[in-house]
């Protein structure tokens, strides 16, 4: 894989240690075997393998990043269905972006510095992923208003990653 130019944030494990327990939903964590695999961890940016114990959970990215930063995202703070293994693991282990199959579909929602959302946009991920990426996170931040994009799946709406600005 290519070096990006920006850097993809898996869930912090911090987070991860409690959403173990309990999800930003305040259900307990369910762990199970996954026999099929292929679903994305968002604990370590890559597909579950068959046979490894995951955990489907409610996570509220917005919530969490504001919490460590003193926003005050309001109705923007979400909260969605992200699967994370169920025991610590290694985090990333490979560079690029993750999930990044060209032909996808993926929504870019940039957010200021309080948690509000300031811009979005449809982003088909190209042959080139990590110069359609990189392409793409510097339109992002050409804005001095955009503090972070959340990168979601356009079909379930679900989050894949973040990244801040550099």
């Amino acid at each position: 894989m290519a070096t990006t130019s920006y850097t993809p944030r898996p869930i912090d494990p911090l987070a991860l240690k409690q959403l173990r327990e309990t999800d930003d939903a305040g259900r307990p964590c369910a762990p199970y075997t996954d026999s099929t695999g292929g679903d994305p961890l968002r604990c370590c940016l890559r597909p579950i393998a068959p046979g490894e114990r995951v955990a489907l959970v409610s996570y509220a990215p917005l919530r969490r990043w504001a919490a460590d930063t003193g926003a005050t995202p309001g109705a923007y703070d979400e909260q969605g269905p992200v699967f994370i293994h169920a025991e610590d693991c290694a985090g990333p282990a490979g560079e690029g972006y993750p999930f990044a199959r060209p032909g996808a579909l993926r929504t870019l929602r940039r957010y200021n510095a309080e948690g509000r959302i300031i811009g979005g946009r449809l982003f088909e991920i190209p042959e080139d992923t990590t110069g359609g990426f990189d392409t793409a996170f510097a339109e992002a931040f050409a804005d001095p208003e955009v503090a972070l994009v959340h990168v979601r799946a356009v079909e379930y709406g679900c989050f894949h990653f973040e990244v801040r600005r550099p």
